[in-house]
């Protein structure tokens, strides 16, 4: 959502020819967000009910027929040429999902909030305490089987997304890989992490879906 500034740059930096689509999903963008993303190749898809989960829906269902998909964020935060450390794994069959793990890897300087780090190790601990498995992250920086993903059922339209993929794989029985990556500072400011109010109602929501999830047939 406004990502003009930063939509261009990000598009420019996907290795040519690693997808057979690449999808932008609008969520209620004011600016030439859509604009600039057409201009530079992507094919654009609008949802206007606010939420990253629905704005992710939203572009899923407009690749049926895809054999693995890759999320990344648009703010120029993420590395697009490190996508084949994402791929690797599942085309190998060594994975179902992969994320990538800015812990293990390296981030700029101020590209991670302290607030963002304190929530990233407390929603990775409970992970490990009620669900034994050790999560470093929740990047935004992913690549799972389509096939895998919709078994998974994701429902959360907004902060629970990526938490949620987390938590069902797990459950679901899929082989999770973490990989190191890149994390660079994004360009503007975050809807969610830039502002108090929105990194208090995304750890509140996180944490709730832990234990819901936890709770849960």
């Amino acid at each position: 959502m406004n990502e003009e500034a930063a939509i261009g740059q990000t598009l420019d930096r996907v290795p040519k020819g690693l997808y057979q689509q690449i999808l932008v999903g609008d969520n209620g963008s004011i600016d030439r967000t859509a604009e600039v993303a057409r201009t530079h190749g992507a094919t654009v898809v609008f949802e206007p009910e606010r939420g990253y989960g629905a704005a992710c829906l939203r572009a899923l269902a407009a690749a049926p027929d895809a054999e693995i998909v890759v999320f990344m964020d648009a703010d120029a935060s993420d590395e697009p040429a490190e996508a084949p450390l994402l791929l690797a794994p599942i085309l190998e069959g060594r994975a179902d999902f992969v994320i990538g793990s800015r812990v293990l890897g390296r981030a700029d300087p101020g590209a991670i909030q302290p607030h963002q780090r304190f929530g990233n190790r407390l929603a990775t601990l409970l992970l490990r305490v009620i669900y034994g498995h050790r999560y470093t992250d929740l990047g935004p920086f992913r690549a799972i089987r389509a096939s895998s993903l919709r078994e998974l059922g994701m429902r959360d339209r907004n902060y629970g997304w990526t938490v949620e993929m987390q938590i069902k794989a797990l459950r679901h029985g899929l082989r999770v890989i973490e990989v190191p990556v890149t994390y660079h500072r994004r360009i503007g400011v975050s809807k969610v992490s830039g502002n108090l109010k929105g990194s208090v109602l995304a750890g509140i929501k996180i944490i709730w879906l832990v234990f819901r999830l936890a709770f849960s047939r």
